[in-house]
């Protein structure tokens, strides 16, 4: 399960203020941004590799023109980091080149590139990009580098504020967020990170990304102790609700979806306790895109006490 984290406040104030530039520097465009204009005005190349052919991704890297001192020293340093990363990108600060994985299906393009682009205007990862074993490479790392990439890159793809200010004049539910999804030209799976940062400032908001909740449809490789493929919490329901597990969640799901392969897989009223314990009501809504299924989770109310009183 990949549940969300939040970058400090300054850290996250220093990255959008980079973010800020970018937009500021092309006019504030409308949605949805168009990538190659963002790469043109910040002179950045892109490229294309395959990480699963080692013959392929060997050939990529030697074609470079290596800059850098290290890279020279050192050219398989980019294949180390590709293979114990799984990476799906990478961005050579040298180079100003931006490097993609053409076998990942197309819809995660966009994204990757915007993650890159967003590795590219953070000033202080220049250094750290190819760093070696004992800096980069360390799992904890790598995982900061990509959680402040992963914030420039939503900031960037959702044109800041403009996606908030749009989203919270929406009432929160699947249908809207497949409408901003096709307005700012982004997955749906992107779209439902942002929609829940956005409508869960001050209340509690939870958004999944599994695989179907019905045993018959699921893929070979679910893992029911890992049912979430992503569990993204707002920051109002981190603060009450974080202890909550993935399995509590998703077997709810289970109990009121229908049998249905796509499409709208029902909606429910759950109750889900917080950190002392207290139950409370949310409103859950499932929509299965035949290959993984967002659901929305909204916080209603507390339970209310119910108190029998005896007939005299």
């Amino acid at each position: 399960m990949a549940k969300n984290s939040f970058l400090k406040q300054k850290v996250a104030a220093d990255i959008d203020a980079q973010v800020e530039r970018v937009l500021a520097d092309l006019g504030n465009p409308e949605p949805p941004l168009r990538l190659e204009v963002v790469r043109d005005r910040l002179k950045l190349d892109k490229g294309f590799y395959t990480a699963n052919d080692p013959g392929l991704l060997q050939e990529t890297v030697h074609k470079l023109r290596v800059g850098t001192k290290q890279l020279l020293l050192r050219p398989a340093l980019l294949i180390d980091a590709v293979r114990k990363f799984d990476l799906r990108a990478l961005y050579i600060p040298d180079q100003k080149r931006i490097l993609l994985d053409g076998s990942q299906p197309k819809l995660k393009f966009r994204w990757n590139e915007a993650h890159e682009i967003g590795h590219s205007i953070i000033p202080w990862h220049e250094g750290a990009m190819l760093g070696d074993d004992d800096t980069t490479l360390i799992p904890s790392c790598h995982a900061k580098l990509e959680n402040e990439a992963n914030f420039a890159a939503a900031r960037l793809l959702f044109l800041r504020g403009r996606f908030i200010e749009e989203a919270r004049a929406m009432e929160p539910s699947i249908a809207s967020l497949q409408a901003l999804a096709d307005k700012f030209g982004n997955t749906r799976t992107s779209t439902l990170w942002r929609c829940v940062e956005a409508w869960g400032d001050e209340t509690p908001i939870l958004g999944l990304v599994t695989d179907h909740p019905l045993h018959w449809h699921r893929k070979n490789d679910f893992n029911p102790l890992e049912p979430c493929r992503h569990f993204i919490q707002s920051t109002a329901f981190a603060a009450r609700f974080s202890g909550l597990q993935e399995t509590t969640v998703f077997d709810e799901i289970v109990n009121y979806a229908n049998g249905g392969k796509g499409g709208p897989l029902g909606n429910a009223d759950v109750l889900l306790n917080d950190d002392n314990g207290e139950p409370h009501i949310f409103e859950f809504e499932s929509f299965s895109f035949h290959h993984y299924t967002l659901t929305l989770c909204i916080y209603d109310s507390a339970k209310p006490n119910v108190l029998s009183v005896s007939a005299r």
